[in-house]
Order: structure tokens, then C-alpha cells, then sequence
């Protein structure tokens, strides 16, 4: 068995969105979660946490376990239910798949860099919708280095973290895949620096202090792995999900020291052991079951 560590890099990101440094404490509502049997498949926990507005579906991925998470992407968008079809005939069986990176839903080219194997798969620099934008043009350094999960192998042992683009591997790594979105939630809610947000010009491209449905992913201190997709509740769909500042203090609460957002609002779907949770909802009341450009996939080891 494989032992997982996580390296200690600062990632920075980039957005196109308004900055807020504001902290918001959630309430604290026990987790409903089930023992957990001594098999395989339950290395894996699943919580729900039922809010006020919002359904918080958590997986943790201890370090340690026999399950690797690894991007994959689409040459056309799909659901994650889709996505879950496609690689459960893999020999490394698929226990769950959440989407991830972001995409244009017009030519379906994704807006986030995807590595998978050593080898770039998802380049947004050859998206000419977002590099020919001219309401973009200034922002697209930041773009470019916005900030990605990434899994690495150093000295055949694997690492996770969170690490703008641009960063180098660290000395004696490889890096085997990455996923990008953003922006960074921890240590620090880098909103300006990726380019989500600019008040002087009044873009505020993610909502980032509205409530919507969100996805996340996040690292503790003791190298376990948090993947978060918070739902929106039917019953109070008009006011319902999480904003950014939210997300990033929801995370801090569950133990993440490191933390990025992955592509939110319709795009929010997780599919756990043939059960698919949905995040958005529409006038009403029914799931939103947007398909996506790209997914993480949690893989057991072979």
C-alpha cells in the first residue's frame, strides 16, 4: 500500500470576480454519517450535512488508502452519471466522480488546463472564444495560472496538492495529472488575483457572494482529501446553496489547511457507489442534470 503525502506549496490563482475577505461561520449540524464496515470500499467516508439552505455532500479520502483521484475529459460534455458509465468497466474500479474544471458550453473546449499522464489534454490557451474575448483579453495571464489540483509521484510515492499553474514540480517529482479551476479557498480566498473578480470594473464572473450550488476540493494537515458538493434545497431554491467566502470557511471547518473551487452553479454533481446528487435546481424544484466538460474520478489502486 501506498502511502500519500501532501506538499506544503502556496498556490496562487486568478479570477474575474469582487474580493471579499469576509468570513462567514456556519452552523454547526452533526454530520449524518454511517458507521463505517473494515472493507475497501468504505476507506472512503461519505457525510451529508443538512443547512438551513443548503445539502453538503462530503467525501474523504484518507491518506493511506487504496483509491487515487485522477481527471478525466470528455470530447463531449456529459454528465457525471456519464462519465460514471464509461469508466466503471475500468479495471480500477470507480467508487465516485465529481465534476471539476471549467468550459465553454458553446464550442464545449475547456477553459482550464487538464494534464492526465504526464500529458496536456486541456489547454485553454487553444480556446479561441476565451483567448479572442475582448472583454477578457486583459485578464488572461491570470487566467492562465489559475490555480489546479495536482497529483504527483516522487520517488514512486504519491503526492496531492493545490498549486497555480504556473508553479514548477517540485525537485524529484512528476507531475502525472492536474486539473485546474479556482480560485484558491485556502490558505487564502484568492478571488482579484485569478481574475473572478474586479470591482473597479464591477465583474463579479462566479457570484462569488450570491448563494448557488458549489463544488470544492480540499486538503487537511493529516493529507486526507475532501471533495464538497453543496446542493441547493428545493424548498428554498430562490435563496439556497453557499457562496464563495462560505465555501472557503466551510472547508476550514472540516480540517482543509488547503482548498480550491472547482466549476460551480448547474455544473454541481457528484456520483457516489450509484448514487448521483445533483446540485442545482430548477423553478420547480427539480435537480438541474447539466452535462460537463471534465471530472475527477476516485479510482481504487491496482
Amino acid at each position: 500500500m501506498k502511502r500519500i503525502w501532501f506538499l506544503g506549496l502556496i498556490p496562487v490563482s486568478f479570477s474575474i470576480i469582487l474580493l471579499c475577505n469576509s468570513h462567514f461561520s456556519l452552523p454547526s449540524i452533526p454530520a449524518i454519517q454511517a458507521s463505517s464496515p473494515k472493507n475497501i470500499q468504505n476507506e472512503i467516508q461519505y457525510e451529508l450535512r443538512d443547512l438551513a439552505h443548503s445539502q453538503v455532500h462530503i467525501l474523504s479520502i484518507p491518506p493511506g488508502s487504496r483509491f487515487l483521484l485522477t481527471p478525466a475529459l470528455s470530447d463531449k460534455a456529459q454528465t457525471v452519471e456519464e462519465f460514471a458509465q464509461k469508466y466503471l468497466g475500468d479495471k480500477q474500479q470507480v467508487s465516485a466522480v465529481i465534476n471539476a474544471g471549467f468550459f465553454d458550453p458553446v464550442n464545449q473546449k475547456s477553459t482550464s488546463y487538464v494534464t492526465i499522464s504526464g500529458q496536456l489534454v486541456g489547454d485553454p490557451q487553444k480556446n479561441d472564444r476565451l483567448v479572442n474575448n475582448p472583454n477578457l483579453k486583459s485578464y488572461l495571464s491570470q487566467i492562465f495560472n489559475r490555480t489546479e489540483f495536482r497529483r504527483y509521484l516522487c520517488g514512486g510515492v504519491t503526492r496531492y496538492d493545490v498549486s497555480p499553474h504556473n508553479r514548477r514540480s517540485p525537485q524529484g517529482c512528476e507531475l502525472i495529472d492536474a486539473i485546474g479551476a479556482g480560485p484558491q479557498l485556502l490558505p487564502k480566498l484568492n478571488l482579484v488575483t485569478e481574475a473572478f473578480t474586479d470591482v473597479a470594473h464591477k465583474r463579479d464572473a462566479l457570484g462569488s457572494n450570491e448563494m448557488n450550488a458549489r463544488t470544492a476540493i480540499g486538503i487537511k494537515h493529516n493529507g486526507t482529501v475532501v471533495l464538497v458538493m453543496v446542493a441547493e434545497k428545493p424548498a428554498v431554491s430562490a435563496d439556497s446553496g453557499i457562496s464563495l467566502p462560505m465555501l472557503a470557511n466551510l472547508l476550514k471547518t472540516l480540517g482543509a489547511e488547503k482548498a480550491m473551487n472547482l466549476d460551480g452553479g448547474s455544473s454541481s454533481s457528484l456520483y457516489y457507489k450509484g448514487k448521483v446528487f445533483y446540485g442545482k435546481v430548477d423553478a420547480s424544484g427539480n435537480p438541474v442534470k447539466r452535462p460537463v466538460k471534465s471530472v475527477l474520478l476516485l479510482k481504487q489502486e491496482s
